[in-house]
């Protein structure tokens, strides 16, 4: 907070680069109230159960609870999971694994979607581009 307001101010950043120290590797995954096989249309309803993972490294952000209704009327984010390890692979397996203990009824989300993403080789591999999902899991969800 204070290097925001430093840069608010007018001041420049009181570290550079070079003192910035990598460590680990972290990945969100977004879990939307969408249904994935129907272009990712809202899903609308009552959260009848709403089960969290945890664990070391496993961060969860939710705005709703078990007995929550997903309407129409509102943002279909229910919760952001962040997995964090030493490594990609490891921070990878270790998101799996929380998206393995999310449970979510009630309503249809993009939980299942996300870990086909976190299987394919071109993410595991860092190998991101814009027309990833549509040229590598498209056609998986087209029924192709």
């Amino acid at each position: 907070v204070r290097e925001q307001l430093r840069v608010a101010g007018g001041l420049p950043l009181s570290v550079g680069q070079s003192d910035v120290r990598p460590r680990g590797h972290a990945i969100e995954c977004r879990i939307y109230a969408e249904d994935p096989a129907r272009n990712f249309l809202p899903s609308t309803g009552h959260l009848t159960a709403f089960d969290i993972p945890a664990g070391p490294g496993v961060r969860v952000d939710a705005g709703v609870a078990a007995g929550s209704t997903v309407s129409v009327h509102y943002d279909p984010l229910l919760g952001k999971i962040i997995a964090w390890d030493r490594d990609r692979p490891h921070a990878i397996a270790r998101m799996r694994r929380a998206l393995g203990e999310l449970r979510v009824d009630g309503v249809r989300t993009t939980r299942d979607f996300l870990r086909q993403v976190l299987d394919t080789p071109e993410f595991q591999a860092g190998q991101l581009h814009t027309r990833l999902l549509e040229d590598v899991l498209g056609p998986r969800l087209a029924g192709g």
